[in-house]
């Protein structure tokens, strides 16, 4: 695998940073991951890092080098997180279980594949243009999905933060799966937090990819989410990739 990656999180104007973040890879085989512990409940920070530790190391476990199903993969893996954080708050005595969203994606073979549950996006981008991109598990994304407000005016909806679907739920979580997709050279997949796509538009996110490079844009991409939320920022984070082709090498 040859391909280059940037991942960073931030806290924003947040006294914490709830959010957690992940890039990893076998020889053969990428995990990216996106988890953002959710602020209405306690201990949304606790909810995302079981979440990381949890997927991380069913991969380390099972990517030798190669995953045997990624797709399957990646539905039990999330599964399990959920399984994971409820188990952990009630051996913790926690008086309410942590929840959190959280995108996964993985790439091997020359395709890639996520999963994703509750408003952690994913953006796969080619040539400037977004080819795929994840629908967030919200109620403001219901009312758009019912033609009862424009896509446009999803991001500023005051039920944008209301989630129906998360890791950490009293109910099985619904995984969102993607079919895999073949790459092309040049390729982006952007994971991240509402943090950075609530400020800015996905237009605004891909012409920065597609002019900059990743290494540049999201960076310059953090900076400007933060200074359009200003005081109400939230945590922000972003892990992105490029592919750059099938050889042995991998630059992160």
């Amino acid at each position: 695998m040859q391909f280059s990656a940037y991942q960073e999180s931030r806290r924003g104007a947040r006294k914490s940073n709830q959010d957690r973040i992940a890039c990893i890879f076998s020889r053969d085989a990428l995990l990216m991951l996106v988890a953002d512990g959710m602020g209405g409940h306690l201990h949304g920070d606790i909810a995302a890092q079981i979440a990381k530790r949890f997927i991380t190391e069913a991969f380390r476990r099972e990517a030798n080098p190669l995953l045997t199903d990624p797709r399957a993969f990646l539905r039990m893996a999330l599964i399990g997180a959920h399984g994971a954080i409820r188990q952990g708050a009630h051996d913790d005595g926690l008086p309410e279980v942590p929840r959190t969203t959280c995108v996964a994606c993985v790439v091997q073979d020359n395709a890639a594949c996520w999963a994703h549950v509750g408003d952690s996006r994913l953006y796969h981008v080619r040539e400037g243009v977004i080819l795929a991109q994840t629908k967030d598990h919200t109620l403001a994304q219901r009312l758009f999905e019912r033609g009862r407000i424009r896509e446009e005016a999803v991001a500023e909806h005051p039920q944008r933060n209301q989630i129906f679907n998360c890791l950490g739920s009293r109910g099985l979580p619904q995984v969102d799966l993607s079919e895999t997709t073949r790459l092309n050279a040049g390729d982006t997949l952007i994971l991240c937090s509402d943090g950075l796509w609530g400020p800015l538009s996905a237009k605004i996110i891909c012409s920065a990819v597609e002019k900059m490079g990743i290494m540049q844009a999201a960076p310059a991409l953090l900076d400007e989410a933060e200074r359009c939320a200003g005081r109400e920022c939230d945590n922000l984070s972003v892990v992105a990739m490029t592919w750059d082709g099938h050889s042995r090498a991998a630059a992160v």
